[in-house]
């Protein structure tokens, strides 16, 4: 019996958190703000040579003061990207409060029905090497037309929210032994709320199981913050997150430019530029 839906994977992510040590930079000079100011810049501006890039968002509330949110080739890079960050001038002012490691995932539910059904046809046998290959196979094959959703840059709107989740695993409730077809017909709905905010909100999905504490991490980025209560809140009702969704702890800002870094460090709220925005 078809069990486990088949996925494609793009940009690794690295999300980092960080406490600031406001006191420590006031008391540094105008000079030497600059200078922190500057490497912290230059990083976010950078092109990485294999390609992806770093956004940073001033963050609201205790949690954090601010995100780094890291997009890499491979987790090779993404440890690169952390090295970066921790041998800046300014990360002696930041203490780090948490972080999260995942990969842009694309769920393939009706993609793998389909596939599945096209090789039972051919007379391959689910769960055997045969199979797997071709299953393999056939998933890479859809790969190039999903590469801009796999590879997709960073949003450049100017708030954000980020948060991972789980399906549940309960006694009662438990995603991960409801027949596929029930989980399918689950996340067409799911999505389908999605898409009705598709105009308002852009969304990032990444998948962390083996890697974080967490199963997936959801990425959000709107002109309006109240598209994100909205959204939320109207999903909770449907029955993939309300009978079987488990929520960590939001996290939410404001992204910035790179040329902002300078205005930030000095207490100003920094901007996400017009040449940002038509990026």
């Amino acid at each position: 019996m078809l069990t486990v839906p088949e996925s494609l994977e793009g940009w690794c992510l690295l999300h980092q958190m960080f406490r600031v040590s406001w006191p420590a930079l006031v008391q540094a000079t105008n000079d030497e703000r600059a200078e922190l100011a500057a490497g912290l810049q230059e990083l976010l501006a950078q092109a990485p040579a294999d390609g992806g890039s770093s956004i940073a968002v001033a963050m609201l509330g205790h949690k954090a003061d601010l995100m780094l949110v890291h997009a890499r080739k491979s987790f090779d890079a993404l440890v690169q990207a952390q090295l970066d960050v921790s041998r800046l001038a300014i990360a002696e002012a930041f203490e780090s409060t948490t972080s999260y490691v995942s990969v842009i995932e694309l769920g393939m539910y009706e993609m793998t029905a389909k596939i599945h059904e096209q090789l039972m046809a051919k007379g391959l046998e689910l769960g055997t090497a045969e199979y797997r290959t071709a299953m393999k196979d056939a998933m890479q094959a859809q790969e190039p037309r999903m590469t801009g959703r796999l590879f997709t840059a960073f949003p450049a709107r100017r708030y954000a929210c980020f948060y991972p989740m789980d399906k549940r695993r309960g006694e009662i409730k438990n995603w991960y032994s409801a027949p596929f077809e029930k989980r399918a017909a689950m996340m067409r709905d799911h999505g389908h709320i999605g898409r009705l905010y598709s105009g308002e909100v852009s969304q990032i999905i990444s998948g962390s199981i083996g890697f974080d504490d967490w199963e997936w991490g959801v990425d959000l980025f709107a002109d309006d913050p109240l598209v994100f209560k909205k959204l939320i809140y109207e999903m909770r009702f449907d029955e993939a997150s309300s009978d079987y969704g488990e929520f960590g702890p939001f996290y939410t800002g404001v992204q910035f430019s790179p040329s902002q870094v300078t205005n930030w460090i000095e207490g100003q709220t920094p901007a996400l530029e017009a040449s940002s925005l038509s990026s």
